[in-house]
């Protein structure tokens, strides 16, 4: 629950930034400040690999707010899913122990756009997590790159990825949702 928390006071004072300071470039690197709590612990005493990507949603919300894109996202009802995410780990984060998750609009292809979080400690990367999210109608169909852009009011201004993101989400790839996907272990 205490995620929960989390992601509203980071989404309220990422408004209170958009409101005082006007929305930053989606090329920004965001920064949120946090702690690593007793719930974000397990049974080794460092933080859980799995409360990484919970936490790194933090810096996903306050990218989203304040570049504007969350305002835009909810006037045309769209949304965003996380359709892959790899992560790396490097060293623990400890209980109690400040950090920093810094995030960043990565670059897009045709169908998603990518993201890139880091557990920072003094300067010192922790862990890196690469995500590929794409954004969504609530009617039906997937919001293209030109639409996103032009709803910001902003060039798309993105670099373009570098060739080992697009082989990772290609090969990383499930089928469509429209196709089978049956399990079956060779």
């Amino acid at each position: 629950m205490n995620v929960w928390w989390r992601t509203l006071l980071t989404m309220l004072h990422a408004k209170v930034l958009l409101r005082r300071n006007g929305p930053i470039s989606p090329r920004t690197v965001g920064r949120v400040r946090v702690r690593t709590l007793p719930t974000d612990i397990d049974l080794l005493m460092h933080m859980n690999n799995g409360r990484y990507a919970s936490l790194f949603d933090l810096g996903r919300f306050d990218l989203l707010v304040r570049t504007g894109i969350w305002d835009a996202m909810n006037a045309r009802q769209w949304y965003a899913v996380v359709a892959s995410e790899t992560i790396t780990f490097r060293k623990s984060l400890q209980l109690w122990q400040r950090f920093t998750i810094e995030s960043r609009l990565y670059g897009h292809d045709d169908k998603a756009v990518y993201l890139v979080h880091r557990a920072v400690v003094g300067g010192e990367v922790y862990a890196e997590m690469i995500v590929r999210a794409r954004f969504l109608q609530r009617g039906g169909g997937i919001v293209r790159n030109e639409e996103l852009f032009s709803a910001l009011g902003r060039p798309d201004d993105l670099p373009p990825l570098p060739a080992w993101i697009s082989a990772w989400a290609e090969g990383s790839a499930l089928p469509s949702t429209k196709a089978p996907a049956p399990s079956s272990w060779d």
